[in-house]
């Protein structure tokens, strides 16, 4: 199958909007997509970051940070707050201005990026149900209006999938942290991605929330999706990640689990100053 490349220009800013999905440039959302049909056999992009750097006022936030993503992994990014994991994120939506080359090579014609961000705070007395919520990022149709007959099966189905089907009438702001991220998490499976990018989604999860997670992730593998995901659990990063990226405003290491978690690279990847790549 042919590969498509997709860039993401540097020197730009072209946030992704009030959405937590992403779609790759010129690629129209199917209203037919559904949660569980995840795409068998269809391997999603490599991702490739050539000499990314980001300054904001006289602050460094990234330093030619380069790597690269295989199709259908499940690449982890680790480092410490601040490090510069979260604005690398933001570099592939679109949503923060960089320096150097940021490409997608796609397997076929582009497809769709979903994104589960790391928490949203919500006032527990707004009027937004999950069913709300749900449809206000995954629908077209003003959320007010109800579900659209298009998406109702699709988001039934992924609140299924991470065990929320019977808390779609209760408010966002009443929800556990926990709750709320497997409401994010069932938003970044509609339409089903070929890239889906984490910004530490075990974050607020209890232990049935974490089971959740892990059996989706190994969905996401199976089905050839491509995963970007940052996190800080490095005890499930070791069991579930294909490969890991340690980054501190820099790449300081850029290997297999078993290769990269060793006390001495994590010892330099958590030093306040950074020290030379191991």
């Amino acid at each position: 199958m042919t590969s498509k490349e997709t860039l993401i220009p540097d020197n730009t800013n072209n946030p992704v909007g009030a959405s937590l999905l992403a779609k790759a440039p010129d690629q129209p959302t199917s209203s037919h997509s559904r949660a569980g049909s995840l795409p068998q056999g269809k391997t999603g992009p490599a991702l490739e970051f050539a000499d990314i750097s980001l300054t904001l006022g006289r602050t460094t936030i990234l330093d030619k940070v380069s790597f690269q993503v295989q199709p259908g992994s499940v690449h982890a990014l680790v480092g410490p707050n601040g490090g510069g994991k979260s604005s690398l994120i933001k570099t592939l939506l679109g949503q923060m201005p960089h320096q150097g080359q940021l490409s997608l090579h796609w397997p076929g014609e582009p497809g769709t990026i979903g994104y589960v961000p790391q928490a949203l705070e919500f006032d527990r007395g707004l009027p937004m149900t999950v069913d709300d919520f749900m449809a206000a990022m995954c629908q077209r149709r003003p959320a007010f209006l109800g579900l659209s007959k298009h998406y109702a099966g699709a988001i039934g189905e992924a609140l299924e999938r991470v065990g929320m089907q019977d808390k779609r009438k209760r408010r966002m702001g009443a929800l556990s942290g926990g709750e709320r991220q497997r409401v994010l998490l069932a938003q970044g499976l509609i339409p089903a991605p070929q890239l889906l990018v984490l910004d530490e989604p075990m974050s607020a999860l209890d232990e049935a929330g974490i089971q959740v997670f892990e059996r989706l992730l190994t969905d996401w593998r199976a089905a050839g999706i491509t995963v970007l995901w940052i996190e800080h659990d490095l005890e499930a990063v070791g069991r579930l990640a294909d490969r890991v990226t340690g980054l501190n405003r820099r790449v300081l290491f850029d290997a297999t689990p078993q290769q990269a978690l060793t006390p001495e690279r994590l010892l330099t990847l958590f030093s306040t100053h950074p020290r030379s790549a191991v």
